[in-house]
C-alpha cells in the first residue's frame, strides 16, 4: 500500500486525504498550525491519521508521495529535507487530475483569476454539468470522490503550479502577469514568469491557451518561447484573427470562422479589466459549444465576487467599497483606475516586495486621504506621504472605518484595497473583507 503524506489540514489537504483513502492510499495527514473543528471531525469520521501543531519527521520521511498546502513555502527545512530524500511533492490538482476525465479549464494570472474563474463556471453550469474548484470553492479532489463533475473550471495559483508534473489542462487561461509573491521566487520576477507558464507544458495541440495580448510580460514569453497548444489572445487594443477583441464596444470572439459579437455595454462588471475578463471567459464558453444568447445573458446577470470592488453600503452619500481581495499592487490599480469619485484609501498588510509608483498618478488624482492598516505602515508612509494631506495609521479595522466615516463627504468613497497579504491582522483576505463590512454597517 502506497504511503501518501499531506501537509496541511485545510480544505485542499482534506479533500485530498479523502480521495487518496479511496483510492487506496495509507493517507496520513500532518500540519503545523491546530486543525480547524469542522476539519478534525471529517479526519476522524473516515478514520484518516492526523497530527497538528507539529510536524513529526518520523511519519513524514516515510511517504511514497507527499501532498503538500500551497501555502507552504520550499524554503522551509522540511521541504529541503523532503526534496533530499527524494520523495515526490504534488499539488492538489496534480493528484486529483488523475482520478478524472473530466474537461478541465485551468484559470491563473496575477489578478482577475478568481472573477474569471466564477464568470467562467456561471456561464458554464447553465448549459453544462461543472465544478469549481481549486484556489476557489470546494476542494477538487474532494469534488471527484463525491459528485465527479464532466467538467472543472479550476483558479490555479503559481504555488498550485509549482507542484505540478503531468497536470494537462484541455483550456489554459492566463489573465495577467504582474510582479506578485515575489518573496516566494527570490524576489526574481523572471521565476514568477516561468511559474505562471506552468499551466500550459503539459498541453497538446489539442488543447487550447487563451491569454491577455496585450500584457507585455506575456506577449514577450511567448515571443521567446514555443508551446503546443493552441492560441487564442484576447486584446481591447488589437484586432485579433482567432480569439477575442473590442471593435466599437462590442466584444468579437471568433474560433474556427464561428463568431460571437456581444456589447459591452450589458456587462453587468464595469471597467476595463472586467472586459477583460469577460473575453477570457466567453472565449471559453464558446469553445465549449455554449450557445450565444445563454453567454450573453449570463455576462448580464452575473453578480460579480465577494471581496472584488464589491459595494457594500452607502452611507450619507459616501459609498464604501470592499476590495480586500487585492492583495498584490497591480489589483489596487485596477481598483483605484475605477474610481470615479474623490477617495479615501485603507490600505496596508504584509507586503510582498511591493512598489507603489504605478499608484501614484491615481494618488495624484483620485485620493483625498490614507488610512495605513498594518503591523509595520513604513512603506506606505514613505511612499505616500507627501502626496496627501490626510495619512493616518492604525492596526483596527474598526478604527480604521471610523476615521474614514470623519474624513470622506458626501460623493466620495471609502476604498479598502490593500495592496498587500492580509496575515498580520487577519486570517485571510476573506476574514479582512468580512471585518471590515461588519465594521461599516456597525457605523
Amino acid at each position: 500500500m502506497k504511503r501518501l503524506v499531506i501537509l496541511g489540514g485545510g480544505v485542499s489537504g482534506v479533500g485530498t486525504a479523502l480521495l487518496a483513502k479511496e483510492k487506496g492510499y495509507d493517507v496520513f495527514v500532518s500540519d503545523k498550525g491546530k486543525i480547524k473543528e469542522n476539519y478534525r471531525d471529517v479526519l476522524l469520521n473516515n478514520e484518516i491519521e492526523f497530527e497538528d501543531e507539529q510536524h513529526t519527521e518520523l511519519n513524514i520521511l516515510n511517504a511514497d508521495l507527499i501532498m503538500k498546502s500551497p501555502g507552504i513555502p520550499d524554503k522551509v527545512a522540511l521541504i529541503q529535507k523532503i526534496r533530499t530524500a527524494g520523495i515526490t511533492i504534488v499539488s492538489e490538482i496534480e493528484f486529483a487530475s488523475n482520478y478524472t476525465d473530466a474537461t478541465l479549464v485551468a484559470i491563473t494570472g496575477s489578478n482577475g483569476k478568481t472573477t474569471t474563474a466564477t464568470l467562467t463556471h456561471h456561464l458554464l453550469k447553465q448549459e453544462l454539468n461543472v465544478g469549481l474548484a481549486g484556489n476557489i470553492g470546494d476542494s477538487f479532489a474532494k469534488q471527484i470522490l463525491e459528485e465527479n463533475h464532466e467538467n472543472y473550471v479550476l483558479e490555479v495559483s503559481s504555488f498550485q503550479l509549482d507542484d505540478i508534473s503531468s497536470f494537462q489542462p484541455k483550456i489554459a487561461v492566463l489573465t495577467n502577469i504582474t510582479p506578485d509573491h515575489l518573496d516566494r521566487y527570490d524576489y526574481k520576477f523572471e521565476n514568477y514568469i516561468i511559474s505562471k507558464f506552468r499551466i500550459v507544458e503539459n498541453q497538446s495541440n489539442e488543447d487550447y491557451f487563451i491569454y491577455d495580448a496585450d500584457d507585455e510580460v506575456i506577449s514577450n514569453w511567448l515571443q521567446n518561447n514555443s508551446i503546443q497548444s493552441k492560441k487564442l489572445p484576447f486584446s481591447i487594443t488589437q484586432v485579433v484573427e482567432e480569439g477575442a477583441y473590442l471593435d466599437n464596444n462590442n466584444i468579437i470572439i471568433t474560433i474556427d470562422n464561428n463568431k460571437i459579437i456581444m456589447p459591452t455595454a450589458n456587462l453587468r462588471l464595469q471597467g476595463k479589466h472586467n472586459v477583460k475578463n469577460a473575453m477570457a471567459a466567453s472565449t471559453v464558453a464558446h469553445l465549449l459549444k455554449i450557445r450565444k444568447q445563454t453567454i450573453r445573458e449570463s455576462l448580464e446577470n452575473f453578480q460579480g465576487v465577494e471581496h472584488r470592488l464589491e459595494h457594500v453600503l452607502k452611507i450619507n452619500k459616501v459609498q464604501y467599497i470592499n476590495d480586500s481581495k487585492a492583495t498584490n499592487v497591480n489589483a489596487t490599480y485596477f481598483a483605484l483606475e475605477s474610481m470615479d469619485a474623490p477617495t479615501v484609501w485603507i490600505v496596508g498588510g504584509v507586503d510582498k516586495g511591493n512598489d507603489y509608483t504605478e499608484l501614484y498618478p491615481f494618488i495624484n488624482e483620485k485620493v483625498k486621504a490614507i488610512i495605513c492598516l498594518g503591523v509595520d505602515n513604513a512603506k506606505l508612509l514613505d511612499a505616500f506621504g507627501n502626496m496627501v494631506d490626510i495619512i493616518v495609521e492604525t492596526q483596527y479595522i474598526e478604527e480604521a472605518v471610523k476615521i474614514a466615516y470623519k474624513v470622506a463627504e458626501a460623493g466620495d468613497n471609502v476604498l479598502l484595497s490593500p495592496a498587500c497579504a492580509s496575515c498580520d491582522l487577519f486570517e485571510n483576505y476573506e476574514d479582512r473583507g468580512r471585518q471590515f463590512k461588519n465594521a461599516v454597517r456597525n457605523l
